[in-house]
């Protein structure tokens, strides 16, 4: 398999035959071009990993050559050749965009080095790119609302695994949003185009789960009247989601275990196997490995979903986000409702925040549609937040002191922020910290102040639009 398609342009013939072996030797693909307009059309037509590009050339210089090549693609990365008494447009060439240079008459290892750092620098340029389309919304993933670390993570692993076929585990508590995340997947996958099929096994009974998911011949029992397509079937060309795969039945597990190896089912009654291609999720907030043990999961069918694994952390070990989902749930059920609900309390978010939602983000969710369907104000106050509940802090899960003193440094200043709505003067004149203190403290913690500017801009865009 190559490791990438690299765009060669020289106007020395030999040079480029020497370069080409070079490239192939070293498992790339390489394509030649003596000529620039042959290069640019070549661009057009394909897509390069990588270009390299003599310096002087027949009819232009490389520099205007590699300026054309990013108007094609921007994040084509160029490497620049050049004889020793240029190197000053060489180094000007990099000013405007190459990535590097290399000198005439060069290494061949030195010349392989550069094309491997040029390559990794190009994908994780693409994969910044799609993480912050991710955090814009260019992905649909409207939902995914996070400032924590642990999440940004995740979401950098949502990145790196969709463009693959792996079968991906998705491990955690209940309520932390294991489909929200498979549906991310999903739509930036290559498969996005195609369905998008999620099923909880533990809400359908095992007598009808193996129907339910592989279809059915008519006749296969009683009641069958009709031919009907399983879920696998319905998700052929694109994603099915298994959660809470920990609820199937041993007989099932055994089933599912022959789709993942051979990519085949057989609907129930039929004679035939079908054949699918579906890019299997499967989610659990069960600890497989512990089911494994006891003689509950099979242990092949435990390693043929556990390749790889994703971890969705809980509610409380991201307090960060409380803010900002609240904040977000506030604006999709106040708009729901057709109700002018703007704003959350001092209060009332300190409520939210000292929590410690063991229903995660699905229990946030309730508790703020309840909130805004209850208040009769335009802000939501503490006595519609979890008005059953007495929130006392949880001081007796302890902690080594260096962690439970970095919790509690991390949520003052999460608090601080919130109340001074993003302003660092403010927040650190409130804390009796020096400004340059006050940001090293949120440089620690990755902490960024106009996340909590945003929250609120928008709520006040939002008031002032309604106004």
């Amino acid at each position: 398999m190559s490791l990438g398609k690299i765009l060669i342009v020289d106007d020395d013939k030999n040079l480029l035959e020497l370069l080409k072996t070079r490239i192939e030797a070293a498992n790339y693909e390489a394509v030649v071009s003596q000529k620039e307009d042959t290069a640019l059309e070549l661009a057009g037509k394909h897509v390069f990993s990588l270009a390299i590009v003599d310096l002087k050339l027949m009819r232009t210089d490389g520099i205007s050559l590699m300026e054309e090549l990013h108007a094609i693609n921007s994040d084509l990365p160029v490497i620049i050749l050049t004889a020793h008494g240029s190197v000053e447009n060489a180094v000007d060439a990099m000013k405007r965009g190459a990535y590097s240079y290399l000198l005439k008459p060069f290494d061949a290892q030195d010349l392989l080095s550069h094309i491997e750092k040029a390559l990794e620098k190009r994908k994780l340029a693409v994969e910044i790119k799609i993480l912050g389309g991710i955090f814009e919304g260019k992905y649909d993933f409207k939902n995914i609302v996070t400032r924590s670390e642990k999440m940004r993570k995740v979401l950098q692993q949502v990145v790196r695994i969709a463009q693959t076929d792996s079968t991906i585990y998705l491990h955690g508590e209940s309520g932390t949003g294991k489909e929200l995340i498979a549906k991310a997947i999903h739509l930036s996958s290559h498969r996005k185009e195609d369905p998008f099929v999620a099923v909880n096994c533990a809400a359908i009974p095992d007598t009808l789960l193996e129907s339910e998911l592989f279809g059915y011949k008519k006749g296969a029992f009683t009641n069958a009247v009709r031919n009907k397509r399983g879920l696998f079937e319905q998700a052929h060309g694109g994603t099915i989601f298994l959660d809470e795969i920990g609820e199937m039945s041993p007989s099932l597990q055994a089933k599912m275990l022959r789709v993942l190896e051979v990519q085949q089912f057989h609907p129930v009654g039929a004679e035939k196997p079908l054949n699918v291609d579906a890019r299997v999720i499967v989610a659990t907030n069960k600890d497989l490995e512990k089911e494994v043990k006891n003689g509950l999961f099979r242990e092949d069918l435990f390693y043929r979903i556990h390749v790889i694994p994703i971890y969705l952390p809980s509610l409380r070990a991201r307090k960060e986000d409380i803010s900002a989902l609240a904040k977000h749930f506030l604006k999709k059920y106040s708009k729901e409702m057709k109700k002018e609900v703007y704003d959350i309390t001092r209060g009332a978010m300190q409520k939210l925040m000292l929590h410690d939602w063991p229903g995660n983000v699905r229990e946030l969710v309730n508790t703020i549609e309840y909130a805004v369907a209850m208040t009769t104000k335009n802000v939501i106050t503490e006595e519609f937040v979890l008005p059953h509940k007495k929130i006392v802090p949880n001081v007796f899960k302890l902690k080594p002191l260096k962690e439970a003193k970095g919790d509690f440094e991390k949520n003052y200043l999460i608090n601080i922020l919130e109340l001074t709505k993003g302003n660092v003067s403010r927040a650190a004149e409130m804390a009796s910290k020096y400004r340059a203190d006050f940001y090293n403290l949120l440089k620690k913690y990755n902490l960024n102040p106009k996340d909590f500017k945003k929250q609120n801009l928008s709520a006040l865009d939002e008031k002032k639009r309604r106004a």
